[in-house]
């Protein structure tokens, strides 16, 4: 080879050094005892370590915090069989926990990362080398979550009633009818409580609708905190509520229903300087093997309800 040949490889070796230096991505190059033979610019910036203090040391004794045995098999695999691997954010956020590139202005704690291994072959055409190649996925991970986070709150207005923040109506009766299907599979008996307020066309024409509205957020709120988190409770409609007692005979249920009762009893509604009290009247039905479907049971537990009213309200009636 002549002096310029020479020069030249020279200088396409600094190219390509120069290149993978300054790659937008961590590069590591590790041999097959693990130890650093490269250790690029993007390493260097966010772990904080030169490669000077680097190079030739064990990655796993300069960087004792790594999931050591996971990795090594990781690989050993790649050493061994000449494949390529990948490890996703999803399999593990991470793999050096770096700060985002964004700290002020992002909403992550740490780097997400996707990694890829490497094989790197010599010119005898064994692997005595590994790649290790560290993409930083953070802004896509933020994008994908906060999409993750639309979709779920998408979710849940679509079966939330906006005014008490119960389930709506269509998402309460699904739940209603699911339960009674599975009922007639296992057996297991639960209850439903049908209840509404007293006389709630008077407090609307007293005080207006927007107090009626305040007296069913009220209302609401009492429901949230009496019913367990087992309990699914929504909005039938009007001053109309449901709550679907799963797994829960109509004794345990009516505990529940004359504790709410209580509550509501011993509570003041506040608005514009008035206060408001208000009582409620509720129905209890269990499922049981003469109803034919959910509306069946839904029905009884209306006349439940309607009996209360009748027999002068504010109490709690159990049918049958």
């Amino acid at each position: 080879m002549s002096l310029t040949d020479k020069q030249l490889s020279i200088e396409e070796f600094h190219w390509h050094l120069g290149l993978l230096q300054n790659l937008d991505v961590g590069l590591i190059v590790l041999d097959e005892q693990y130890r650093i033979q490269l250790w690029n610019s993007f390493m260097e910036n966010y772990s904080g370590r030169r490669d000077s203090e680097l190079l030739g040391q064990s990655l796993f004794q300069q960087f004792p915090e790594l999931p050591a045995t996971w990795l090594q098999r990781k690989l050993d695999a790649v050493f061994l069989l000449g494949n390529r691997s990948f490890i996703t954010w999803q399999e593990r956020p991470y793999l050096f926990r770096f700060k985002p590139a964004r700290p002020i202005t992002g909403k992550a704690a740490h780097m997400y990362q996707n990694i890829t291994l490497i094989p790197l072959s010599s010119p005898d055409s064994q692997i005595h080398h590994v790649g290790m190649l560290i993409y930083d996925m953070t802004d896509t991970v933020m994008g994908y979550l906060d999409l993750e986070a639309a979709n779920r709150e998408l979710s849940r207005l679509s079966r939330t009633d906006r005014l008490t923040g119960l389930n709506n109506r269509g998402f309460w009766e699904a739940s209603l009818r699911q339960e009674f299907d599975r009922y007639l599979r296992s057996g297991n008996s639960s209850s439903l409580i049908m209840l509404d307020i007293d006389h709630f066309k008077q407090i609307n024409d007293s005080y207006g609708h927007q107090a009626g509205d305040e007296v069913l957020r009220t209302l609401s709120h009492l429901i949230q905190q009496h019913a367990r988190s087992t309990d699914i409770a929504g909005r039938y409609g009007g001053e109309e509520f449901g709550i679907l007692l799963v797994d829960t005979p109509a004794s345990r249920a009516e505990v529940l229903a004359e504790r709410l009762r209580r509550a509501v009893i011993d509570t003041v509604v506040k608005y514009k300087e008035r206060e408001i009290v208000f009582s409620i009247s509720l129905g209890i039905a269990e499922n049981e093997e003469t109803q034919q479907d959910h509306n069946a049971w839904l029905g009884l537990a209306d006349r439940a309800l309607y009996l209360s009213k009748h027999h002068g309200r504010n109490q709690t009636t159990v049918l049958p």
